[in-house]
C-alpha cells in the first residue's frame, strides 16, 4: 500500500469516527425534538429555552399559548420549547 492509500483510508476513517459520534447523535436529538414539538398539546406542563414554565393553553400551527400564573398568559414559537414536565393525562 502506497502513502496515498494510507492517507486516503485515513481521513476516510476519520470522517466515519465523526458521523457516528457527532453527526449521528445530533440528527436523532433534532428528530426526537421535532417529534416532541409536534406532539405537544392543551395542559401539558413545559419549559422554555429562556426557562419559563408553564402550562399549554392553546395550541395553534407555530406557536402555543402558556399559562404561567393566573391571569398570565405568554405566546411563544414552539421552537421555544425545551422539554416537557408532565404530559396532560389522556
Amino acid at each position: 500500500m502506497n502513502p496515498v492509500q494510507s492517507q486516503l483510508i485515513a481521513i476516510v476513517l476519520i470522517f466515519v469516527v465523526f458521523y457516528f459520534l457527532l453527526i449521528r447523535p445530533q440528527k436523532k436529538s433534532q428528530d426526537d425534538h421535532k417529534k416532541m414539538l409536534a406532539g405537544l398539546k392543551k395542559n401539558d406542563e413545559i419549559v422554555t429555552n429562556g426557562g419559563i414554565h408553564g402550562i399549554i393553553a392553546n395550541v395553534k400551527d407555530s406557536t402555543v399559548t402558556l399559562k404561567v400564573d393566573d391571569n398570565v398568559k405568554l405566546e411563544i414559537q414552539k421552537s421555544c420549547v425545551a422539554s416537557v414536565r408532565h404530559k396532560a393525562s389522556e
